[in-house]
């Protein structure tokens, strides 16, 4: 425990490099991912916007990246991470690659909670003769807004995970303080503190998230 308190200005730095990942990931990530989500609902065959070629291109690409295990994907992107930020390591390096990473798994989140929508509510939508993009951005999401939000808080306990990856690239974060002053040093109060605080923060975006959601259901 002593040892805790003397690497107590590391703990809080760890928190604030996980807090920094995870925030701006879950930003960047959430948007491209709406994006993303909003072409292939849009685009697919029968819908608002129908366009097959570009349906299946992004289909595709999202069903090739979205299996791949964080790790292997931190790994295999990072001529694009060089090219882009200038850098394979440190926090900013896991934040671009974990945004990445985030927008592929949002994407598939928001098409199958528009694909939940009513028809009905989209037909009405047709016969007031509204047009399609007004469609998709005044009825359908806002129609699908409540599970959407509960799968962002799905999304945000997914990348707080794999954040604790950060570590492997010198993107420092709780999970590199648990291994380097936890169990590296066979000291399990610094792992159960650390723990304890990564689950803190799941469950206050979990709260959050819940509470967005319901307020979103009731409205």
């Amino acid at each position: 425990m002593d040892e805790f308190i003397t690497n107590l200005p590391i703990f809080r730095q760890a928190i604030g490099q996980t807090l920094y990942i995870v925030g701006i990931s879950v930003v960047v990530g959430g948007l491209l991912g709406l994006a993303l989500g909003l072409v292939l609902y849009a685009t697919r065959p029968g819908s608002l916007m129908a366009n097959r070629a570009v349906f299946i291109t992004v289909n595709i690409l999202v069903n090739i990246v979205r299996p791949i295990p964080f790790v292997i994907f931190l790994t295999a992107i990072q001529p694009l991470m060089l090219h882009t930020i200038g850098t394979t390591i440190g926090t900013n390096a896991v934040t671009f690659a974990l945004s990445l990473a985030a927008a592929f798994a949002v994407s598939r989140i928001i098409e199958q909670n528009l694909l939940a929508v009513e028809p009905g509510v989209l037909e009405a939508a047709r016969a007031g003769g509204a047009r399609p993009i007004s469609i998709l951005l005044t009825v359908v999401v806002p129609e699908a807004l409540g599970p959407v939000i509960l799968g962002y808080t799905f999304i945000f306990v997914g990348v707080v995970d794999m954040s604790a990856q950060a570590g492997l690239f010198g993107g420092g974060g709780l999970g590199d303080f648990a291994v380097t002053y936890g169990s590296q040093r066979y000291n399990w109060p610094v792992v159960y503190i650390t723990v304890a605080t990564i689950i803190v923060i799941v469950q206050a975006g979990q709260f959050l998230g819940n509470a967005l959601a319901r307020r979103a259901l009731r409205r």
